[in-house]
């Protein structure tokens, strides 16, 4: 088995019983040790075991520096012995000693390499003393020989099998043996986050990357967990390191490039995929992502390129096909069809992960059906594509329903004014609301084109904090919604005021003093925002439910909107909104400004000033020039609103008029009744 603490000392011949009796004190009673240890050195002058002994001992009674004296010597004499090695690297990295305990460690990860403290502990020495390179290569050597080792070995097989406790019995029981063993500690982490505990998995990956810088996969591992938590910046940071290691990776570009995009950083994004296809070209999956940076720059004729390449590589790739339907503007022909209905028979039955492959080349051939009038053949692909990727979300309509009604029934204009003065007084958000493919990236890209307003993106932050107040109702801290929400003090508001204004910070890469935050989901948070930023503005962004819904029914969205994927469902979810933000503007008249999407078409000047007027900035022309704003866009209308307003497609729905049954019954009275609720 291999050992994992202090090797053990070649004994050249076996030790008498005195010696063993030396070496049972030394942990417990060093002094009594040293003592027996050096009467067998009065009868056996020099003998190695003995002298070990008292090295040893001398280091447990504070004695460094004469036990420092002893294992020199020793080593001098024994100058491969793992043990002596370790304990004269152990000893002199504790006396500050950095370049005696390198140079004994150097040579016992010689001897044994297969032994990851040794390598540990070299790494911390090189670190100190300035060598950073050949410290990170002794953490890859330590990470290496680890993985050999049986303990973590039973641990990851456990992890695999689902197996969690068994496997967190086995880590902390090593922990309490090897503290801050990077290993254990990275998957410690993991099995935190399979559980879903984020903030403890943070926790024991940090120590891992603490303990040993140069663990590439922990970091990497700490990035995508930083990632997922939002925490952007710190994200950033562990990527720029991750790139300087010696172990040269085009992963590690892939990751910081990840980040970059989500910081909106996407010119450098853009730079180290090119970087990585120059290197090796045949990457579907690096010239895929490539296209997606270059489609939220505007730059379309090579975000094609860059898709079709995708598909050459990898003609099966159905996120790449529809990366090319959804460029919105790009049709794709008769050839493009026939090259998906091959990918898509060659697929056969396919496995969990190649669906994710069937249901985006349904998607994209609803497309190119609909570009090409056959909107039977169109509605058949759109209808098997939602249907397959219905099976891969969870959403219970229902729950989401009743959710809703709970918050509507909580905002009333006695609660508002009940709960008094508070929040934020920041100005700077402004919140554009609605459902997906309503209109609301036109309604952004009109406000950013004013001087004095910023475009984000769609901002994770307000759901991600309205959902840490949910958990509160859900753990039983609270016995319902309204009752958590009217814990709620004054402070409590500001400093979640205060929260968001930090958390976006990050996206604003101008000095302009207002932003826009565009999650379209945050309709469901439109008390919330007024009771934490009173002074924030939200536009709701409207269309016509039937344009709407199946707008949104025939986009596949990267993450989220698993409403959309069931025509009955997305009719629930547009009524549920409406009847949400009915409520609201009962209860808190004029807090909304509502934008519909047809009357932007009809008359776009009058709903521009109008707009502004709401935010309070004065009327620009350049808001009417939207489509000449090169900023970068990330959103399905990223082409649609680098043109002027146009007036075809508006109604989408009615070359699918045969088959809106379920979403026309779902609808109900607020079908009727628009633009107004019913």
């Amino acid at each position: 088995m291999i050992q994992t603490t202090r090797p053990p000392l070649r004994r050249p011949a076996p030790p008498p019983a005195a010696l063993a009796e030396a070496e049972a004190l030394l942990d417990g009673q060093p002094h009594k040790a040293l003592t027996k240890a050096e009467a067998i050195l009065a009868k056996a002058p020099g003998y190695p075991p003995a002298e070990f002994i008292v090295a040893r001992a001398l280091r447990r009674i504070g004695k460094g520096k004469q036990a420092l004296a002893r294992l020199d010597a020793l080593a001098r004499a024994n100058a491969r012995v793992p043990a002596v090695l370790w304990e004269l690297g152990e000893l002199s990295a504790e006396l500050g000693d950095n370049p005696r305990a390198v140079v004994a460690l150097q040579t016992l990860t010689q001897v044994q390499p297969s032994i990851p403290s040794g390598w540990f502990l070299l790494a911390r020495c090189l670190r100190k003393l300035g060598h950073s390179g050949d410290a990170w290569r002794a953490e890859l050597s330590a990470i290496y020989a680890s993985s050999h080792d049986a303990e973590l070995q039973k641990a990851a097989l456990a992890v695999n099998d689902g197996l969690l406790d068994e496997a967190d019995a086995v880590l902390k029981a090593r922990l309490v043996r090897l503290p801050d063993d990077p290993p254990a500690c990275r998957m410690v982490g993991e099995i935190a986050w399979r559980r879903g505990d984020m903030t403890t998995a943070l926790e024991w990956v940090e120590r891992a990357v603490l303990a040993a810088p140069g663990f590439d996969l922990a970091r990497d591992f700490l990035i995508r967990l930083l990632m997922q938590t939002n925490r952007l910046p710190d994200a950033l940071a562990h990527a720029e390191v991750l790139i300087g290691s010696p172990v040269e990776s085009p992963g590690h570009k892939l990751i910081l490039a990840s980040v970059l995009v989500k910081l909106g950083h996407q010119e450098r994004a853009r730079s180290l995929y090119e970087e990585l296809l120059a290197a090796q070209p045949e990457q579907p999956q690096v010239w895929q992502n490539l296209g997606h940076v270059l489609k939220t720059l505007g730059a379309q004729t090579e975000a094609v390129h860059a898709y079709r390449q995708a598909v050459k590589y990898q003609p099966t790739m159905g996120e790449a096909w529809w990366s090319l339907a959804n460029l919105k503007t790009v049709r794709l022909d008769a050839d493009d069809i026939a090259a998906m209905e091959a990918a898509l028979a060659s697929l056969g039955a396919a496995t969990d992960e190649q669906n994710e492959d069937v249901f985006h080349l349904h998607f994209s051939l609803g497309k190119a059906f609909e570009d090409a009038r056959d909107y039977p053949a169109s509605f058949r692909h759109y209808d098997a594509g939602n249907a397959l990727r219905r099976t891969m979300v969870l959403h219970d309509a229902d729950s989401f329903s009743a959710e809703v009604r709970a918050t509507a029934e909580t905002f009333t204009a006695a609660f508002i004014a009940q709960m008094g003065d508070g929040g934020c007084p920041a100005p700077d958000p402004i919140f554009v609301v609605g459902l997906p493919r309503s209109g609301s990236t036109l309604v952004e890209q009109i406000l950013a084109s004013h001087s004095q307003i910023e475009g984000t993106m769609e901002l994770p932050e307000m759901m991600m904090m309205a959902a840490r107040l949910q958990s509160r109702v859900d753990e039983g801290e609270f016995a319902d919604f309204a009752t958590m929400v009217a814990s709620l003090t004054p402070d409590d508001r500001t400093r979640l005021g205060e929260e968001y204004i930090e958390r976006t910070r990050v996206h604003r890469q101008t000095g302009r003093p207002l932003f826009i935050d565009k999650m379209p989901n945050n309709w469901q948070h439109v008390g919330l925002i007024k009771l934490i930023l009173p002074n924030a503005k939200i536009i709701d962004a409207r269309r016509h439910p039937l344009s709407c819904c199946i707008s949104g029914w025939k986009q596949h969205f990267a993450r989220g909107q698993t409403f959309t994927y069931d025509l009955g469902e997305i009719g629930l979810y547009y009524s549920d909104y409406v009847g949400l933000m009915a409520a609201f503007d009962a209860h808190a008249p004029g807090a909304v400004h509502r934008v519909i999407y047809e009357d932007m078409v009809a008359d776009t000047e009058t709903q521009v000033r109008c707009v502004l007027d709401y935010i309070g900035v004065p009327f620009e022309p350049g808001c009417l020039e939207f489509y000449n704003n090169d900023r970068a866009v990330r959103t399905a209308s990223s082409e649609q609103v680098r043109k002027p307003i146009f007036r075809d497609g508006l109604e989408p729905w009615r070359n699918y008029e045969p088959w809106l049954g379920p979403l026309v019954e779902a609808l109900g009275p607020v079908l009727t009744a628009y633009p107004e609720a019913p």
